[in-house]
């Protein structure tokens, strides 16, 4: 009898949901510029992100839309979003040929049809859906083209099924036939979905020299990409730091998104999180600890047009041994190197500065999959301070890097790391170098 309560009372939580759920309607509209997302009647510009954490800072940023990549948790992110006034863009995840899935199988093709054809259903009125992603980046590695009917398989259902909210794909960058395939094969596509980074001055000339003449998203970008930067002889690529970073991710939004917006309706800024993706800190918009970083001031400077009340630190120079991040830098097993920073603090707020070496990443994944964090290399920094910091390489071989932190009283920080190679010590090799500091009050503090 008590099952039967709960199922009962079960049933009716649901349909009081469904009753006051309600749909605000998103449309296309055509206009004599070009094109406008409208929601509710009025143009809705997307500010977005990619992520569904930390949104409270979203919204101080000035943001006002997530993107999620799948139905998981669906309930409980729609509801948040929705109480903090964001939409999201509601992601189908269509399976990968380079995951398995078998775009000849007929019956897997109908099976995922249906299962989003219920997902469709069950959240098509929540008053947070602005529009539906179908698929991301499924033309990253493929070979199969029927995925783009199942994409439109996949978009004429959601066109009968929920007349409320328009639909959008994504890919992987920007190909000439992969338009042409959507255009052909895809129809009920509204909005044209791109994934890009270093290339994203390229999308708005190429989109429509490719044949897409309607509207489209950014619906991820960021720094430069891990593969488009230079690499060291060892195969480590040189980030950017955060100050370099913020500097790219203003030009990009004022210039090559905003700018454009008679077509590109609005953009995914990636990743609103953390992840560890060939480093701990190439896409993450916060450190591990949840700390928002440097380019999220110019996010607010976009967003907001104005400067943040309390900014990051910004970094204008590291060194190892005197050398820069693209200087190739070898080091010796057990000698001892002094690493040096240069920084500012325009909020004039007290700073923790934070010294940090991990390995290299091995890790092969592409196109986002998971990568897991690396622990840190202790015992190997000492004499710590704001502005140096002595290195003694371990005596293991291989490829390292060198990070920095520093992070203000309100969280906000900025950060670099230079990667290096370690050579072992052999015995023909001279007695190890230390460094000795005149200061004789510094603490060596081994982490």
């Amino acid at each position: 009898m008590k099952h039967l309560r709960l199922l009962f009372t079960g049933i009716i939580l649901l349909s009081n949901h469904a009753m006051f759920a309600q749909a605000i309607k998103v449309e296309v509209v055509e206009t004599a510029q070009g094109f406008e997302i409208h929601r509710g009647g009025e143009p809705y510009y997307i500010k977005g992100a990619g992520g569904h954490d930390q949104l409270d800072e979203l919204v101080f940023l000035g943001g006002n839309s997530i993107r999620t990549w799948s139905a998981e948790n669906a309930q409980e992110i729609l509801d948040e979003a929705h109480a903090k006034g964001l939409t999201v863009m509601f992601g189908l995840w269509v399976q990968h040929e380079r995951h398995g899935f078998n775009y000849n199988d007929e019956a897997a093709v109908q099976r995922q049809l249906d299962y989003f054809t219920e997902v469709v259903r069950t959240y098509r009125d929540h008053p947070a859906v602005l529009l539906w992603g179908i698929g991301n980046e499924v033309d990253l590695f493929y070979t199969n083209t029927r995925v783009w009917d199942a994409i439109q398989d996949i978009a004429a259902m959601v066109h009968r099924e929920d007349p409320n909210h328009p639909t959008t794909t994504v890919t992987a960058g920007l190909d000439s036939m992969e338009v042409q395939e959507l255009l052909r094969r895809a129809p009920d596509i509204d909005i044209y979905g791109v994934n890009t980074y270093g290339d994203i001055a390229e999308v708005p000339r190429d989109i429509a020299r490719f044949g897409w003449t309607g509207p489209y998203i950014i619906s991820e970008w960021g720094p430069n990409g891990h593969w488009e930067v230079p690499k060291t002889p060892w195969g480590a690529p040189v980030e950017q730091t955060s100050t370099e970073k913020a500097d790219s991710y203003q030009y990009r939004y004022q210039e090559l998104i905003y700018e454009n917006k008679s077509h590109c309706v609005g953009s995914y800024v990636f990743l609103w999180g953390q992840k560890q993706e060939t480093t701990s800190t190439w896409y993450g918009l916060f450190t591990e600890d949840g700390n928002p970083t440097e380019p999220l001031d110019r996010l607010y400077l976009m967003w907001q047009g104005k400067e943040l009340p309390e900014r990051s630190p910004s970094i204008q120079n590291m060194t190892l041994d005197g050398r820069g991040a693209m200087d190739n830098i070898y080091l010796k097993g057990g000698d001892s190197f002094k690493a040096e920073l240069e920084w500012n603090n325009p909020g004039g707020q007290k700073v923790k500065v934070e010294w940090m070496l991990f390995p290299e990443s091995t890790a092969q994944s592409a196109g986002g999959d998971f990568e897991s964090s690396l622990p840190p290399v202790l015992g190997c920094l000492k004499n710590r301070r704001d502005n140096s910091a002595v290195l003694t390489p371990p005596d293991k071989e291989g490829a390292y890097r060198l990070f920095v932190f520093i992070t203000n009283r309100s969280g906000r920080t900025a950060y670099a790391n230079i990667p290096f190679y370690v050579i072992p010590r052999g015995p023909e090799d001279p007695p190890a170098k230390s460094i000795r500091f005149k200061d004789q009050s510094l603490n060596v503090e081994p982490n």
